[in-house]
């Protein structure tokens, strides 16, 4: 999940920079308009991810049940071994909040993250600090600049209600993928919270942090089932995260 509704977002920023308010843009193209509403919230992403202050525990406990996303993450990260030596691809890798300790454990893997704002990405590479086994690459998840079946795994955290074309999103996420690998992912799910699916509808989307049409658990494991011989999902709230092997 993201962004706290515009209110909170005043009032965290009030607090933080003694009365900034965030910016708000007007973007048409809709690629352009998520990369600019995440540049938007960059000071604010991290505490509401991990609910590191008052402001972000009160939104999660408001509009998401109390959800809590730092222990998704972890059940994320738990699919991956530790010992994992493969192909690895992040998409989006966001600012790496979560994945950060887990990929610079990760010495014999080759992982590549990947994001389409550029911002995201320059937050990602400085918390990776230039580790040799990882590289950082802006790219469009909807036309990813890699070969055919080239990673053992595919790990998407937060990401597919944000992607403009979420079927081109999966089918280039099976592409990129080997046979046996497994894509690993977490995100919003609609039909599961009337107050939630408001947020989304009403905030988020509209500002560009979520973009519609958002899945059921039913249209999802659909969708999974006819891509991936394997499939293990599990619902918290209004998110989703499973593990599908190709």
């Amino acid at each position: 999940m993201f962004a706290l509704p515009n209110i909170l977002i005043s009032c965290y920023n009030m607090e933080k920079s003694g009365g900034q308010k965030c910016r708000t843009y007007g973007v048409n193209d809709m690629a352009d308009k998520i990369q600019n509403a995440y540049e938007a919230s960059k000071n604010i992403y991290d505490d509401v991810l991990t609910q590191g202050n008052f402001f972000s525990r009160m939104y999660i406990k408001l509009f998401w049940s109390g959800t809590d996303d730092n222990a998704i993450a972890r059940k994320v990260l738990s699919y991956i071994p530790n010992d994992f030596s493969g192909a690895l691809l992040d998409v989006p890798v966001g600012t790496a909040v979560f994945t950060q300790r887990k990929w610079t454990e990760l010495k014999n893997a080759r992982i590549t993250c990947l994001d389409y704002s550029t911002d995201m990405l320059e937050q990602a590479e400085k918390r990776l600090n230039g580790q040799a086994h990882i590289r950082c690459v802006q790219g469009d998840v909807g036309n990813l600049p890699m070969a055919d079946e080239s990673f053992d795994i595919v790990v998407s955290m937060n990401g597919f209600h944000a992607f403009p074309d979420k079927q081109k999103a999966f089918a280039e996420t099976w592409r990129v993928l080997k046979p046996g690998g497994d894509l690993i992912a977490c995100f919003y799910i609609r039909g599961k919270n009337k107050r939630t699916d408001w947020l989304v509808k009403n905030i988020l989307a509209k500002k560009g942090w979520f973009t519609p049409p958002f899945q059921t658990e039913e249209e999802l494991r659909d969708t999974l089932s006819k891509l991936y011989r394997q499939i293990d999902i599990h619902v918290d709230g209004s998110m989703v995260c499973f593990c599908c092997v190709k």
